[in-house]
């Protein structure tokens, strides 16, 4: 008797009616790029949104202006950088509330996403995402990265998902500190060609941001030009060993 009744206590306390979290990402987006340069910020995605394997949106905008003086970009789950957004905001308008002259710059908003990264990821429940936050206050620039587990750092250029393995190596070869305008957009536009020959979640659909002290400013969608004919694409399997 008494291990029926304890079976049905059990049952009462089983996942099925419990609160349910969410455990993988539905729909997501690929790599972001960042790069300081002479004036400021640089910041690059594509627009793909990705259903699984499969890419089911194509203009899915992940660079956001955050205030007056920051610049935020997330790859992965795109609900959670919505909800992210949601705090955002409400941040930026309590802060314009103060009406005190002063408003949130760069440093705080990295330092705030932080808490609510790790926060979250303490709780078992994450918002799977990465995150850039770049931007520009009293001539100091900044730039860093922020991951769903809480981990952060600033640094000079920075890049997510499949941009951490194949942009950096051109960016650690390739930026330096006086980039002009037009340096820094045609280094992350080859950055953004290797990843759209890489990455099969990509899309030839770009955006690319930049902020400076005057502010913002978000490109309109554009593709770059791609060439398709090398050899290694024709047959990527010749000379590979084993039996795939």
């Amino acid at each position: 008797m008494g291990s029926s009744s304890e079976t049905k206590q059990n049952s009462l306390l089983s996942s099925e009616t419990g609160i349910q979290r969410t455990q993988y990402p539905y729909v997501t987006g690929s790599s972001v790029v960042a790069l300081k340069y002479k004036d400021g910020i640089l910041m690059a995605a594509d627009m793909g949104g990705s259903y699984g394997s499969t890419l089911r949106y194509k203009s899915v905008e992940r660079i956001k202006p955050v205030g007056k003086h920051s610049l935020i970009g997330a790859s992965g789950e795109i609900s959670d950088f919505q909800e992210i957004m949601r705090y955002l905001d409400e941040q930026v308008l309590n802060d314009n509330m103060w009406d005190d002259g002063n408003s949130l710059g760069p440093k705080e908003i990295h330092s705030y996403l932080t808490r609510v990264m790790y926060n979250r990821r303490n709780k078992f429940d994450p918002l799977w995402n990465t995150l850039i936050l770049g931007g520009v206050k009293k001539g100091q620039k900044f730039l860093g990265m922020v991951t769903m587990i809480g981990v952060n750092f600033e640094e000079n250029h920075v890049a997510t998902g499949f941009g951490n393995h194949m942009a950096q190596p051109i960016l650690r070869s390739e930026w330096h500190e006086n980039l002009t305008f037009e340096e820094g957009v045609t280094l992350l536009e080859k950055c953004m060609r290797v990843l759209l020959y890489r990455d099969r979640s990509a899309v030839n659909k770009f955006q690319i941001a930049k902020i400076t002290e005057e502010g913002v400013t978000i490109s309109q969608p554009y593709a770059l030009k791609t060439f398709w004919g090398f050899k290694a694409f024709e047959n990527p399997t010749a000379g590979a060993e084993g039996s795939w």
